[in-house]
């Protein structure tokens, strides 16, 4: 199962507790370079590879297609596969206990027409996710349980995908609620303002 890279770095200048040591590399002001996306375990994917991505192998970088409210919509071709994503970054964030720092949270939705996946809900939470333990979307009364590895978390039960993006589309905001490995309580807000008209562009350019 291909494993594809996925888009942004995270800053490396925030010391961090809840994360390995390694260093990673400085984010730059709009989300155009790449970070590398932990695979799906085994156990859990009827989905192919990670989050919406570009191509570690080249440094190919995505192009914006348009700016829509707090989405921004993308797309790339690694190794001649169009790839297109709606990407967001939450308008608020917390952990608890307070103080604690982590890398930089993305929520996306990507599509891939080569693997026929459409409309992958995914988001990166900053550091990586406690063994076992689902983090939890919620949008409106709506809930949706997401599967974690390392800092990635998708959803758990693919039947709900194209449910989620429909609630998605429809709601306000989105919260996502995490655990890291060292039992840090995470909190990110995304507003869902302009992602149907993200996800529109994304359909037209992923045919």
């Amino acid at each position: 199962m291909a494993c594809v890279a996925a888009l942004v770095f995270v800053s490396a200048a925030q010391a961090q507790t809840d994360k390995p040591a390694a260093a990673k590399p400085a984010a730059p002001a709009a989300p155009a370079a790449k970070k590398p996306e932990p695979a799906k375990p085994a156990a859990a994917a009827p989905k192919p590879a990670a989050a919406p991505a570009a191509a570690a192998a080249g440094g190919e970088q995505p192009v914006l297609l348009g700016q829509f409210g707090d989405w921004g919509a993308y797309k790339a071709t690694p190794g001649g596969k169009t790839v297109c994503f709606a990407l967001a970054k939450p308008s608020a964030a917390s952990t608890e206990p307070a103080g604690r720092s982590r890398d930089a949270s993305y929520m996306f939705v990507s599509t891939r027409p080569a693997e026929k996946v459409r409309n992958e809900v995914s988001a990166i939470v900053g550091y990586p996710q406690k063994a076992s333990t689902d983090a939890t979307a919620t949008i409106g009364s709506s809930s949706y349980a997401m599967y974690t590895q390392n800092d990635g978390a998708w959803i758990k039960n693919a039947a709900e995908e194209a449910q989620m993006v429909d609630t998605m589309k429809k709601g306000g905001d989105l919260v996502v609620r995490s655990v890291s490995g060292r039992g840090t309580k995470s909190t990110d807000t995304y507003s869902l303002k302009g992602l149907a008209e993200a996800l529109d562009k994304v359909a037209q350019e992923c045919k």
